[in-house]
């Protein structure tokens, strides 16, 4: 195979789309694992109570599920990663096949609690990687009319972490209003966006499940892999 038209690529590292790879399986053997993550640690939290409204609606669409805790994570770096609530989330993020981020908007942006989750998320721990390849859903709540500052920057966080990132959201405004005294959300627009964003999370999961690992495989990694083996080649022959 030749690219002669793009002489700056290696050619043994190209591995052109296949369709065979992208096909569906008849069945699923196991219900999607989604991780649910939110922003805040206050006794009321409008993310929690969201990210727990979340949970019920992906438990109706099949998914397994996980909420992560964020109360005693310390701040990255003051502890080492064998901390028991910095293993917890690893170990959740390897878990999942998707995740749900909700935070609340604090100064315009996400806040501190659940930036700091993000944090401890290495891109790489050794040869594992937590995020990367998995789906993910945004959403956030806000204390006033409705913005998207947090959810623009939860996608961007997601693309930096290598996750699909599904088209739909959520911003529910003024979220003191949207829930009853339960804790549940009430009817409402926002509410059906909730259910559309869950229902569109475990359909993109699914698709994505078993192929992740191609979907994410990348040229350039490639081409270091073609480069190091070929010193391995060198290496051998001169050894001989």
């Amino acid at each position: 195979m030749t690219f002669d038209d793009l002489p700056n690529v290696t050619a043994d590292a190209i591995d052109l789309p296949d369709l065979d790879k992208l096909g569906l399986p008849a069945e699923a053997d196991h219900a999607p694992r989604i991780l649910i993550l939110y922003g805040s640690l206050r006794p009321q939290s409008y993310s929690h109570k969201l990210a727990l409204e979340a949970e019920r609606v992906l438990r109706r669409f099949g998914a397994e599920t996980r909420v992560f805790d964020p109360h005693e994570l310390p701040l990255l770096d003051s502890v080492d990663k064998h901390h028991p609530k910095v293993r917890e989330l690893r170990e959740l993020s390897q878990w999942s096949e998707g995740q749900v981020w909700v935070s609340p908007e604090r100064h315009g942006a996400v806040t501190g609690v659940f930036k700091n989750q993000i944090d401890w998320l290495p891109l790489e721990d050794g040869s594992v990687r937590p995020t990367q390849g998995r789906t993910l859903a945004v959403m956030q709540v806000c204390g006033g009319s409705q913005s998207f500052n947090v959810v623009n920057s939860l996608r961007l966080l997601g693309r930096w972490m290598r996750m699909v990132t599904i088209p739909n959201q959520s911003s529910v405004a003024k979220a003191w209003q949207e829930f009853d005294d339960d804790g549940r959300m009430k009817p409402s627009p926002y509410y059906d966006r909730v259910v559309d964003v869950m229902e569109e999370l475990v359909k993109f999961t699914l698709l994505v499940r078993g192929r992740s690992d191609y979907l994410v495989d990348r040229y350039s990694e490639r081409k270091g892999d073609v480069a190091a083996r070929e010193l391995a080649r060198q290496a051998a022959v001169t050894a001989a």
